[in-house]
């Protein structure tokens, strides 16, 4: 057989070790996105990311640790966003305005990124159950600490009876809706549309 017909592997070009991971991540979110969980495997990374199977299992052991990492990663990246999506200094006599604030910061933050928030808010087929239970356990956290700041504000404003605990699952429960029309949907659900109704629901509590 000549050079010419000889069927040619690819060739992946010699990357850092932790570039080369990131890269096959990047690969592997790609896969969960279009595929599904149930469509990971080494090769459909391999393929996604251009290289062999051999360059997968340079960086990684297996798919295992590969996909455990992917969930550190995004556990990391997501959660940090979300604490970032909390005002700094809420003013706590006016819970509307800093949970609309919040809101506003995680619309614009699922524009940028959706394929982030994407496996978050709209769980791929076959999700294994520990990607779900880490999902819960971060989105848990955040509502704690939204149940935090309308306990406060109802203490600032006087209302003892405002139940910082139950509203602040529906305020997730909006925020969690509200990001998954803009994946679903994006050009009909736009940021501002989203949020006047936001701030529509939460004046019904707030009046």
């Amino acid at each position: 057989m000549t050079e010419t017909a000889r069927q040619r592997r690819p060739y992946a070009a010699r990357v850092p070790l932790e570039e080369r991971r990131e890269q096959l991540l990047d690969a592997a979110i790609a896969v969960i996105v279009r595929d599904g969980y149930d469509g990971v495997s080494i090769d459909a990374i391999a393929r996604e990311a251009g290289v062999t199977r051999p360059v997968v299992y340079g960086a990684f052991d297996g798919l295992g640790p590969l996909l455990t990492s992917l969930l550190d990663r995004q556990q990391v990246r997501a959660f940090g966003r979300l604490l970032q999506a909390l005002p700094d200094n809420p003013d706590l006599a006016d819970p509307s305005g800093f949970i609309s604030e919040a809101i506003e910061r995680l619309v614009g933050m699922i524009r940028e990124d959706p394929d982030m928030w994407r496996p978050i808010l709209l769980p791929a087929a076959g999700m294994p159950p520990l990607v779900q239970k880490r999902i819960e356990a971060d989105k848990e956290q955040v509502r704690g600490i939204f149940a935090g700041l309308i306990a406060g504000s109802a203490a600032v404003g006087g209302l003892p009876d405002l139940d910082g605990e139950v509203l602040s699952h529906a305020v997730l429960a909006i925020v969690e809706h509200f990001g998954r029309l803009m994946l679903d949907d994006p050009d009909r659900f736009e940021a501002d549309r989203l949020i006047a109704a936001a701030n529509t629901l939460l004046g019904l509590v707030w009046r």
